[in-house]
């Protein structure tokens, strides 16, 4: 999923560490981070514009009507030749309601 909308952002002191520190996670060979928070608290938006400061394109996952694990086995195989095969930096953005089958 690559999208060319524009975001308006307001940043705050905390805002501006976090991002900062996604962005040195990023930056790092197989930097990862798992994002913890309540809803609407801006973790998509941080880690999308940490992602874009690293120059790394943002995979997520698009939920259909019957959805199911092979599915989501596809996407990751798209995500795996994207980051191994083709060897394009990119972060795998996944939310908790994204879980279709726990």
């Amino acid at each position: 999923l690559s999208t060319t909308n524009p975001m308006t952002l307001v940043f705050f002191k905390d805002a501006a560490k976090h991002i900062v520190r996604l962005a040195r996670i990023l930056a790092q060979p197989r930097g990862n981070a798992m994002m913890v928070g309540v809803g609407g608290s801006g973790k998509q938006s941080s880690c999308r514009f940490a992602a874009n400061m690293a120059a790394m394109k943002c995979f997520q996952i698009e939920l259909k009507r019957g959805y199911g694990s092979s599915d989501f086995r596809e996407d990751l195989k798209s995500l795996f030749k994207t980051g191994g095969v083709d060897g394009e930096p990119v972060i795998f953005l996944f939310t908790d309601t994204q879980i279709v089958d726990e």
